[in-house]
């Protein structure tokens, strides 16, 4: 990866339905010349995908929290992957260093929706107990 594959990522990142020529003229490339950087990149694993960032206010999902869970025991990653994953109001998790084994970022409809997928989480037989903050305003927010 060189300067102008950062260039186009940082275009990909501000638009990402810009245009090849628009981003080619923005880095100071052809249109093709983009595009082969791009499908480069998404073969190599740089670029895992193209999504849409949905205002969760506007989707119904506007209560979010993160969630630090304690295991009973070693609980491996992708023994979590798999509980988790089988919790649609759990919408990313990571394993991480300090008291707590693992985070979750939870989204719910409401706070009474938000305590019902609190519960589920808990349910989780490694899960040994739970510690939730619930985020009050969104500041900075970068992808």
């Amino acid at each position: 990866m060189d300067d102008l594959d950062g260039s186009i990522l940082e275009a990909l990142r501000e638009d990402g339905r810009a245009s090849y020529a628009e981003m080619g003229t923005r880095v100071g490339l052809s249109a093709s010349a983009v595009k082969r950087r791009v499908d480069r990149m998404v073969s190599s694993g740089i670029i895992r995908g193209f999504t849409v960032l949905i205002d969760p206010e506007l989707d119904g999902r506007g209560t979010e929290a993160y969630v630090e869970l304690f295991c009973r025991g070693n609980v491996a990653p992708l023994e979590l992957t798999r509980i988790m994953s089988a919790l649609p109001d759990v919408v990313e998790a990571w394993t991480v260093t300090g008291a707590a084994d693992a985070v979750v970022r939870i989204r719910a409809r409401d706070t009474a929706s938000l305590e019902v997928a609190l519960e589920k989480v808990r349910l989780a037989p490694q899960v040994d107990s739970t510690r939730s903050a619930i985020v009050l305003s969104r500041l900075i927010e970068r992808r």
